[in-house]
């Protein structure tokens, strides 16, 4: 009898895999309304029990609270459900007949999801239904912390699809996970692709295992607070987004940036939503408590109450207080409270004006959170689309919580619980992952007659002939003729370089700025100039 616990996960593995595979190769030719009718009973048996499982999920992990993980449990197995219903995956995707092409969806084959210990239970539904809906088998690997509930929810949409035509094994948990199984099961040749949620250090084997893999960065969210914006409902929305479920997404927000012309405004709206401002021993106390010395969270805090944080840290705080807020006066390594909390503490950063507030979020999301996710809060289109350029994450929301809106509860994103962070952060897509990146899609390709030259003598080339040819071409693929077009205006001159004096010119004669990517612009120039949408930014 084997006693090794990496060897039984590696059994363990090699055995579910191999049993996903065999279902897989019978669900793969199943019709689009097939699929789909798998999926809508996968769905609707995981939320007639996403209460149970939320509950489940706090009490195996100790992290975050059963009413907010019932909202995410909610978020895959109805806000995704119905996002997907009439998305096509499988079977002929679209024809595009003037260019006789043909797109066909097909299914990749056995994913291999990584579920981390924050959410354990909405992870593993969103992922097994997005799996089922691009005609996949899957096997799920949960965090050891978290591998009853995780299990279960993979149990009762699998009794749920079998009842409603997928193959019996289609759908696996691994009850015996470790680290060594798991490299084996991104490593096993019929992994086909891996959907990876968790530390650095499991994104990055996904990565160097050989298979095609999605995975995700860890977050660092600002969130600029604009004077532009109706202060009451924005601090609210950010209590809201830094409380739920105890601050375990890695989308819920960690420093609100603002000018220090808002601050009292702010901290009498962040009193009124029960929030404890901690003082400076408090601060003090909870950064030696939350961040390790080598700026990791430490584990003991993640997902845990205002109340018990706080005794953690050694001081008592009023019965429901719904987050903790300390000020900083920096970002970066020097101040470790403006990394990830993974915990309801909220760092209020405080600036002299737009231009610094835009470089601070920069700086937080450039302080390990880059390419996730950023927020803002203004009435300022302008601000908000100069935010939203300058900030090096993929998800900007506007006006909403960050946690909702990254995860497309509060916004029109895809529904997801596995955010992509792009290329800067390391990650194959910076899309949040939908069943449209678990198949491939196969061409058909007709020949098209594209023999236009043969008819030109090219000893006597002539403008004319070509015209000619031409027009008889496109004319032969149902292009009609089109009349000429009037010359195109000359380009507007780029500026070099733009102060805050030619700002003011500008706005005084009417006139515009065009600017290019290397235009070196002067902070105050461009607080000057966004109100009067002065700047016009050229692709040159």
């Amino acid at each position: 009898m084997l006693q090794d616990q990496d060897l039984i996960s590696i059994q363990e593995v090699r055995a579910k895999v191999d049993q996903a595979y065999a279902a897989w190769t019978r669900y793969r030719s199943v019709s689009q309304s097939e699929a789909d009718a798998v999926v809508e009973a996968a769905a609707a048996a995981a939320r007639t029990h996403a209460q149970r499982l939320a509950d489940l999920a706090v009490e195996e992990t100790g992290y975050g609270n059963a009413r907010d993980k019932f909202a995410k449990n909610m978020l895959a197995a109805d806000v995704l459900a119905k996002r997907m219903r009439g998305m096509r995956t499988l079977g002929v995707l679209r024809e595009i007949p003037d260019q006789k092409i043909v797109e066909i969806g097909v299914a990749m084959g056995v994913v291999a999801a990584i579920l981390p210990t924050t959410n354990p239970t909405s992870t593993a539904i969103y992922k097994t239904l997005i799996a089922l809906k691009s005609g996949n088998g899957i096997v799920l690997a949960p965090h050891p912390r978290a591998r009853a509930c995780s299990c279960e929810s993979a149990a009762i949409m699998a009794e749920a699809a079998v009842k409603a035509g997928a193959p019996e094994g289609l759908i696996q948990c691994l009850t015996a996970s470790t680290i060594e199984g798991t490299n084996e099961l991104m490593r096993h040749p019929k992994t086909a692709v891996i959907l990876s949620t968790g530390g650095a250090g499991i994104v990055r084997a996904a990565y160097s295992s050989g298979k095609p893999a999605y995975g995700v960065g860890p977050g660092n969210v600002p969130v600029l607070v604009d004077i532009s914006a109706n202060i009451p409902e924005a601090i609210a929305k950010i209590v809201e987004g830094k409380s739920f479920d105890y601050g375990t997404l890695c989308s819920s927000e960690q420093t609100l940036v603002a000018e220090k012309s808002l601050r009292e405004q702010i901290l009498a709206a962040l009193k009124a939503n029960r929030a404890h401002r901690c003082d400076i021993p408090q601060t003090a106390a909870l950064a030696r408590l939350l961040i390790t010395k080598n700026l990791g969270i430490n584990p003991d805090c993640v997902g845990q109450s205002p109340e018990k944080i706080a005794k953690m840290a050694g001081f008592e705080v009023p019965n429901e207080t719904s987050i903790l807020t300390v000020e900083i006066e920096g970002i970066g390594k020097k101040h470790p409270l403006s990394a990830e909390k993974l915990s309801p503490v909220l760092s209020l950063h405080f600036v002299p004006d737009f231009a610094a507030a835009l470089d601070a979020c920069e700086a937080v999301l450039r302080f390990a959170g880059l390419g996730h996710t950023c927020g803002i809060y203004a009435t300022d289109d302008a601000r908000i689309r100069t935010f939203a350029l300058r900030m090096p994450a993929y998800r900007v929301i506007a006006n909403s919580p960050t946690p909702t809106g990254s995860t497309g509860i509060s916004t029109n994103l895809f529904p997801a619980m596995t955010l992509g962070c792009g290329a800067v952060a390391g990650n194959s897509t910076s899309d949040n992952v939908s069943p449209l990146h678990l198949i491939n899609i196969k061409r058909l390709a007709y020949a098209v007659d594209a023999t236009v030259s043969s008819e030109i003598d090219p000893k006597t080339i002539d403008r004319a002939q070509i015209v000619s040819a031409v027009e008889r071409f496109l004319s032969s693929r149902g292009v009609a003729k089109k009349e000429a077009l009037p010359a195109p205006a000359p380009e507007p001159p780029i500026s070099d370089f733009v102060c805050e004096d030619d700002v003011r010119k500008a706005i005084a004669q009417s006139k515009k700025i065009f600017i290019g990517p290397k235009t070196i612009v002067t902070p105050s120039a461009r607080d000057l100039a966004g109100p009067h949408d002065i700047l016009i930014l050229t692709k040159k």
